[in-house]
Order: structure tokens, then sequence, then C-alpha cells
């Protein structure tokens, strides 16, 4: 059944209003009809509903709420990813991807050996395209929440932001001793919130690693192949969900 988001103030009594890109999406690429169910969650407070199309117009579609249902589609640990900003559209699939794997937010971050370099006038549009790709690969994957795309940061900012974290793990390819697998069996509680740091296609300097530590952050190898900086964000995904989601 087909998914889709709306706000709080689109939520009547017991009616759903749906409006912008989906009213198009639902009536010329789907092509439901009025009595056909979908999915509705509201962004706000990420409940689902069972609804049943009641009205098709060119601006909105009006939907009855037939019930609320219960969904586990969001994970008890709750991964952000600070991604160095990579080259051409790997961005893109870093955050579809990751955005199917529960990643609940994503920080584009400026290393110094970012080869993309984004100019502030550009900043906006770049957001908004990754933002629209988080929707969209929400909707496809059941998700309740549409992960947040933030603004670029730099090292030394995103330093200041590990303190929202319970953990901060850097993927290092010059690490040698310790690894992910053994920062994780160290991990005993559920309900975490995880930062994973990812440099760009050049790696992270070792002063910027040094900022890392400094932060309180753990330096991690990934094992005895390098990966690419797109491969990073989705490989380590998997494994803190197949490692912590649910444990007592």
């Amino acid at each position: 059944m087909n998914k889709f988001f709306v706000e709080s103030n689109q939520i009547i009594d017991n009616k759903i209003i749906i409006v912008n890109d989906d009213v198009n999406h639902i009536r010329n690429v789907l092509r439901l009809n009025i009595g056909e169910e979908i999915i509705v969650c509201n962004n706000d407070l990420h409940e689902n509903y069972i609804c049943i199309i009641d009205t098709i117009s060119k601006k909105e579609i009006e939907c009855k709420i037939k019930e609320k249902i219960t969904s586990e589609a969001e994970s008890n640990i709750k991964i952000d990813i600070f991604q160095g900003i990579p080259k051409s559209d790997k961005m893109e699939l870093i955050i579809q991807k990751g955005t199917e794997l529960g990643v609940c937010a994503f920080v584009p971050v400026k290393f110094k050996r970012c080869v993309v370099k984004v100019e502030d006038k550009d900043q906006e549009k770049k957001i908004l395209r990754w933002q629209k790709i988080a929707e969209v690969a929400a909707k496809q994957s059941g998700r309740d929440i549409i992960p947040k795309i933030k603004k670029i940061e730099n090292v030394k900012n995103v330093c200041n932001l590990f303190l929202e974290y319970d953990i901060v793990l850097v993927a290092y390819e010059l690490e040698k001793e310790n690894t992910l697998k053994s920062e994780l069996k160290k991990i005993q509680k559920s309900n975490l919130k995880i930062a994973v740091v990812i440099g760009p296609e050049g790696g992270i300097e070792e002063n910027e690693i040094e900022l890392f530590r400094n932060a309180k952050a753990k330096i991690v190898s990934l094992g005895r192949r390098i990966l690419r900086t797109e491969t990073v964000a989705l490989a380590v995904a998997a494994i803190i969900n197949y490692e912590l989601e649910n444990i007592n």
C-alpha cells in the first residue's frame, strides 16, 4: 500500500487533505481512484493511518481516516550520518539507501580533502534536492519519519555537535587496532543516539582525526579493505542496526 506524509494541520477531524507534489503522484503516476486505500503518516507525530480516498481534484486529495495503525518501522537506535561531501551524485545514493536502512539525519561535512566545494549560494538548492530524495525513499521504505538533511558543517562545528550523542564513531582507513565490531560489543543498552563520521573520497587528514579524538569520538577500522565513501555509510548503518536494534 502506498504511503504519504502530511503535517498536523492537514488532518481535520476524521479527514486528511493531501496537497502539493503528492497530488500529481496519486492522480497521474499511481492513477489511484476514489475508494482506494493508502497509508498516511503524520510527519509531526509519526502516527500512521489507513485512509480511503474520498475526493480527487487538481490541487488536493481528500481522504477519510479508516483506522489508526501501529508501525514498527523505526528502530530504537537513532543513527545520524556525518558525511564528507563526495563527488557527482554519490550523496544522493547515500541519502536514498541510508534512509532505507533507517538513518535519521544526514549532515554534509566539508573536510580538507573534499574535492567538491559547495558555494553558499548553492547550498539551499542542494539541501532541498537531497531532502526530496530522503522523502521519496522514506515513502518507498515505509518509514515513519523523513530523515532531516541538515546544513553543511565544517569539522570544528561537527565536533561541537558530538555532545548530542551517546557515542560517536569515526571510520578511518589508517586505524589498525580499534574496530567497529569491538566498539559495538561494548554497548549493552538500547535507545542510543549514534553519530557516524565518514570522510570524502580523499579520506580524513590526521589533524582532523585528532580533533575528533579530542572530542571523545571513537576512531574505528571497518576491516582489511578500504571502502568507497558511498559504501561506508550503508555498511555501518546496516551493521549497527544488526548488532544493536531492539537489544534490552
